[in-house]
This record gives C-alpha cells, structure tokens and sequence, in this order.
C-alpha cells in the first residue's frame, strides 16, 4: 500500500487527462441515455395513439351492430397519418445526409470509410438502412397496422443511430487505415480534384486533372455511378467569359463558318473494385 500511495505522489498530475476522458465518457453515456429513452418515450407515445384509434375503431363498429347490417371497412389503418409522415421526414432526412458523403467524391476522399462496407460500423448502417426502405410503407395514406407503424419506427430509430455512430467513426478513422503510400495517393486526388471543378481552369486543365483523380483512387475507393456522373457534370461544366460591353451590336458569323465545337465531356474510366485487385 505505502508503495501505490509513493507512486501516486510522483505521478499525481495523470488525475487530470484521466477525469478529463471520465468526463468525456460520462457525457457521451449521457447523451445516448437521453436518445435511448427519448426514442421509448415516442415510442409508448405511439403505440398509445394506436391503441385509442383501434379502440374507437371498435366503438363505431359495434355501434354499427346494433345499428343493423352495414358494411366495415376491417382493413381501415388505425396509424395516425402525421406519424407516418414525420418518420418519413426523419427517413428521407438520414439518408440525404448519407447522400452527401456518397456523391460528393470530396468527401470520400477526406472519409472514406463511409463507403467501405467492410467497415463494421458502416455494414451494420448500411443493414440498418436496408431494413427501414423495407419497412417502409408506401405512402404517408397509406393503411397500416400497428405493428407496422411500430417496426418502422424502431427501424427509423435504429436507422439514425447506426448513421451517427458511423459518421462519427468514419471522421476519426479518415484516412488511418491506408498505408502511407496509399495515403499520398488519397492526398493527390484530393489536390487534382480541386483543380478538376476550377471554373478558372481550361477545360483541357480540367479533363487531364479529372483523369488523374481517377487513377489515383484506382483500388482505393469504388466511386458509385452516381457519384462519377455527378462529378463529370463539374468537370464539364462551360466556362463562362465575362462579356465585354459593346457599342455596335456583334457581327453575325457567315453562313459558311464552321459550327462551334461541344465543349468535350471527361473520359470515363471503368475502375476496378478494391477487393477484384487482391
């Protein structure tokens, strides 16, 4: 005992990195405790909603009853539809957000574990997403059951947390996982990229740049169709000459001059998967 307390006293001052990351664990606890029972809160609020839907359901039906034959609807929802609306909103506002990291090929420079599915974190985000497009239902007016209306909410909800923790993951891993020389290959394409999108730049400037961006990331990140296309549209875009006021309108061009040429679209490659290379 008397040695710890002799250690201790020469190293007294680690009290301090080590109630600085205990604060830190004890405030991320806290922030997922608050989502966690936030997201049991909405949920018994929903299923409360429910049950007092299909209870008055019931009502008017057995009014009906004693009323005389009548036909009922018995596959009526009894979801209320701004439930189903908001999910949707939250829905469509997580996977936007994923969006921009899958067709902006800036950002999978900079973080490219958001589109390795070989990521843990991003596979189970991406299963997370797979199952709430399932559950989805095909529109906010759409009948549902209660059951229904409950597994979509819990995949929504399971959805947005799977989103944040990869983000987060993805933004502290950045490029930590490539060797050194794979790294000066990401910094490359990060830098050609800039010069690909320059509006001051040449188109030609840009096409020799956008075509380096691609070998660069040849057997690094898979670019998606969309994002390529996204990117050619940037590279391709016309530069625009500021116009130079005139007096006299402009001459016409004769008839006979040779028609002006399309500005040319970047070259598409057709890259190989990272895991075809190995």
């Amino acid at each position: 005992m008397q040695e710890f307390f002799q250690w201790a006293g020469n190293f007294w001052w680690l009290i301090f990195p080590i109630m600085g990351m205990a604060g830190g664990a004890a405030k991320a606890w806290e922030r997922g405790s608050k989502r966690r029972h936030e997201r049991r809160l909405e949920t018994l609020k929903v299923k409360a909603q429910l049950k007092t839907a299909e209870i008055e359901a019931r009502a008017l039906t057995q009014q009906a009853k004693r009323r005389g034959p009548s036909v009922v609807d018995t596959t009526a929802s009894v979801a209320p539809n701004d439930l189903v609306a908001r999910l949707f909103t939250e829905h469509d506002e997580i996977t936007a957000r994923w969006l921009d990291y899958e067709l902006d090929v800036a950002k999978l420079i900079a973080f490219p574990a958001m589109s390795d599915g070989r990521q843990p974190l991003t596979a189970a985000f991406l299963r997370a997403k797979k199952t709430a497009d399932a559950l989805r239902p095909s529109s906010a007016d759409a009948k549902v059951s209660e059951q229904q209306v409950t597994e979509y909410l819990q995949a929504v909800g399971d959805y947005a947390v799977a989103f944040e923790i990869a983000e987060k993951d993805a933004r502290r891993l950045r490029d930590s996982t490539f060797t050194e020389p794979e790294r000066k290959r990401l910094d490359r394409a990060q830098q050609l990229l800039k010069v690909a999108v320059d509006e001051s730049a040449t188109q030609a400037e840009r096409n020799v740049a956008y075509k380096r961006v691609r070998e660069e990331l040849d057997g690094l990140i898979l670019l998606s169709d969309e994002a390529v296309t996204v990117l050619e549209k940037q590279v391709a875009r016309e530069i625009s000459a500021p116009a130079e006021p005139s007096a006299s309108p402009a001459p016409t061009a004769p008839e006979s001059a040779a028609p002006a040429t399309s500005t040319p679209e970047p070259e598409r490659i057709k890259l190989p998967r990272r895991d075809d290379q190995s």
